[in-house]
């Protein structure tokens, strides 16, 4: 292991906060559910956004803040309140249309001719999408047992919960497994001018974890989702791989709004440890594709 690929006292500190903290916390959320899980949801949404549209500002770009993370949001409340997949989008539809034209008026008053007028409006709505659509999905995969009648016939908190453990734990569990095979084993990096620890060796191990991680939730999710889609551990690896690799290319993608900004982290929030961005990286994929995965076994079951 080469001097530069060892982790920082910082990085690894920062790791096993987040998993002390974090995990229990975020368990006890998921088991309560409904309002209580909602709304640090919505509030975690407005943050991720406006560290959005900060990074965006870094390359002179102006978003409006206010605007977009209220949107970001007020759609993972709406999903609290509608927790279906129909009966969400008409009303993401009326927010992202209402960002549009709100944005849009803003942009023609307060940006033209100097304020990049375009950049502003595009970047506003992506920042809200990019993470509000995301952590909308919280509620509804927590919803998502009782919808679709995937649970026990009476009402299990711990069925929501067990739901959304499952790209929690796949990426998680990726993430770490790819962090620490990287740094004994990982010297060919994948793409160094984005993210320069990244390894392939790392990448593959990652991706092996999120399957093992997949197979252990199906053995121990089973008694509290008797009726979900998902059948067999060969499908729940699959599962696994396929939001591993959403994991990583969520980690990727954040990994490029920093470079562009030419910042180190998205924000401040957590101190030392980086921002809510920097948290929420790899869910930003694998809580939609998740979501999206039991939709469709789902239809084939």
């Amino acid at each position: 292991m080469t001097k530069a690929s060892r982790p920082k006292n910082g990085e690894l500190k920062s790791r096993w906060t987040v998993t002390i903290i974090g995990i229990p916390t975020v368990l006890g959320l998921l088991y309560s559910g409904g309002w209580i899980l909602g709304v640090p949801v919505a509030f975690a949404a407005w943050i991720g956004a406006t560290e959005t549209y900060r990074l965006g500002e870094q390359s002179d770009i102006k978003p409006f803040r206010i605007l977009g993370g209220t949107a970001a949001a007020a759609l993972t409340l709406l999903a609290v309140r509608f927790p279906t997949f129909t009966g969400l989008a008409p009303w993401a539809g009326g927010i992202f249309l209402g960002l549009f034209v709100t944005s849009a008026f803003s942009a023609m008053m307060w940006r033209w001719p100097k304020g990049k007028p375009l950049s502003a409006v595009s970047h506003t709505l992506f920042g809200a999408m990019y993470v509000g659509f995301a952590l909308a999905c919280i509620p509804l995969l927590h919803a998502a047992p009782a919808v679709y009648g995937w649970g026990p016939l009476m009402a299990d908190p711990r069925s929501g919960l067990a739901m959304v453990a499952l790209p929690l734990a796949c990426t998680w569990v990726g993430d770490s497994a790819a962090f620490f095979a990287g740094i004994k084993w990982g010297r060919s990096k994948i793409l160094p001018k984005i993210s320069p620890k990244k390894s392939w060796v790392g990448s593959w191990t990652g991706l092996v974890a999120a399957a093992a991680a997949g197979m252990l939730w199906y053995l121990l999710a089973q008694p509290y989702l008797p009726g979900l889609p998902i059948r067999g551990l060969a499908t729940a690896a699959g599962v696994g791989v396929v939001l591993g690799a959403g994991a990583q290319i969520g980690d990727f993608f954040e990994s490029l709004l920093k470079r562009e900004a030419g910042v180190k982290d998205s924000g401040t929030i957590f101190g030392g440890h980086g921002g809510m961005l920097d948290r929420l990286d790899a869910l930003t994929v694998t809580l939609p594709l998740a979501y999206a995965l039991v939709l469709v076994l789902e239809r084939w079951a």
